[in-house]
């Protein structure tokens, strides 16, 4: 029992320290989304590609984003949204766009996928100007799954993409994580 303890006890300690930080390239063969986008593409008008480094400097994940007005239905729309949001950002003190439209997203290590998505969410709510998180994800269960998983709500079907779109305030998660794991804890004692 004092091993379960101790086991249960280790995993609620594990907080890993990660780094969101900007990348300016990416090998596009390893996107399972998106291979076909070249990295001029990821990098230019209001798109930016993060990178997701843990506590030994490796990246574990990377995701890529555009900066709309608006939700985007399909890549081209999103290309010319961000693209005319950029335009805009000289206008606005060089805030492009309020809503982050992530269209691609992998790991590279486990886990890392759900961290970025987590951290990039955090980054967002930091920025005054944007308050959206949605994404301009494939017709797949995989995709599906990964995103309603980590707390995502289906916004919008597409003709080729679906928009799943991030509401929950990192506040809320926090707090529900924190009810959990002192409920835990509790049960933990009671045991032993």
């Amino acid at each position: 029992m004092e091993k379960l303890r101790g086991k249960i006890s280790d995993w609620f300690k594990k907080n890993p320290n990660f780094d969101l930080v900007e990348l300016d390239h990416v090998d596009v063969k390893e996107d399972p989304v998106r291979p076909e986008l070249p990295v001029s593409f990821r990098t230019s008008y209001g798109k930016k590609i993060y990178g997701l480094k843990d506590e030994q400097g490796d990246i574990v994940s990377v995701i890529c984003v555009a900066h709309t007005m608006e939700v985007p239905s399909s890549v081209a729309e999103m290309d010319r949204m961000s693209k005319d949001a950029y335009l805009q950002s000289t206008h606005r003190a060089g805030m492009v766009g309020n809503i982050t439209v992530a269209y691609t997203v992998w790991a590279k290590k486990k886990g890392g996928g759900k961290h970025i998505v987590n951290e990039l969410y955090k980054k967002i709510q930091r920025e005054r100007y944007m308050n959206r998180l949605v994404t301009l994800s494939p017709l797949t269960d995989m995709a599906r799954k990964f995103h309603i998983g980590n707390g995502a709500k289906e916004l919008r079907k597409n003709e080729t993409t679906v928009n799943y779109e991030y509401d929950i305030t990192l506040e809320e998660y926090e707090t529900h994580f924190k009810k959990i794991k002192n409920k835990v804890e509790k049960l933990i004692k009671k045991v032993v």
